[in-house]
C-alpha cells in the first residue's frame, strides 16, 4: 500500500512541476500567484510517511519523504514566504538544488526497486522535467 502511494506521490511531483515549468514560460505572474498548489502535495507526503512508518523494512522511504518534505518547505519558504530571489545567489541555490536533485532521485529510484516499469516512467518525467525546465528558465 505504502510503495503505491510512494509512485503516486512521485507522479504527482513530477507531472505538477513539468506543468509548473511550461506554464511559467508564458505566465510568469500566475505561477507567482498559484505555485503554492504545488506545496499541497505535503498533504499526501505526511500521509506516506504515516502509511510507511508501520513497515519495518522502508526505513529508505521514510528518508527520501523526509527530504520531499524538507525540500516543500524550502520551496515555500524561499519562494512564498520570504519571495527571495534565491536562484540567482549560489550559496541559497546550491543545497536548494541538492534537496531538489535528490528528491527527484528518491522518486525514480524507490520505485524502480519496485517495479521497473513504474521506474522507467518516473525517469522519463524527469527527463521531461529537466527538458521543461531548462527551455523555460
Amino acid at each position: 500500500m505504502a510503495r503505491r502511494s510512494f509512485f503516486l506521490l512521485g507522479l504527482s511531483n513530477s507531472i505538477l512541476l513539468i506543468l509548473i515549468f511550461i506554464i511559467r514560460s508564458r505566465y510568469l505572474p500566475f505561477v507567482q500567484s498559484y505555485g503554492w498548489v504545488y506545496l499541497l502535495l505535503a498533504i499526501p507526503a505526511i500521509y506516506v510517511f504515516w502509511q510507511v512508518r508501520t513497515e519495518p523494512n522502508a526505513p529508505q522511504y521514510r528518508i527520501f519523504l523526509i527530504i520531499f518534505l524538507v525540500y516543500l518547505l524550502a520551496e515555500g519558504l524561499l519562494d512564498f514566504v520570504w519571495k527571495i530571489e534565491f536562484r540567482e545567489n549560489w550559496l541559497l541555490l546550491t543545497p536548494y538544488l541538492i534537496l531538489y536533485y535528490t528528491m527527484n532521485y528518491g522518486f525514480i529510484i524507490m520505485v524502480w526497486k519496485v517495479s521497473r516499469r513504474q521506474g522507467i516512467l518516473m525517469l522519463a518525467l524527469f527527463v521531461i522535467q529537466m527538458v521543461a525546465n531548462f527551455s523555460t528558465h
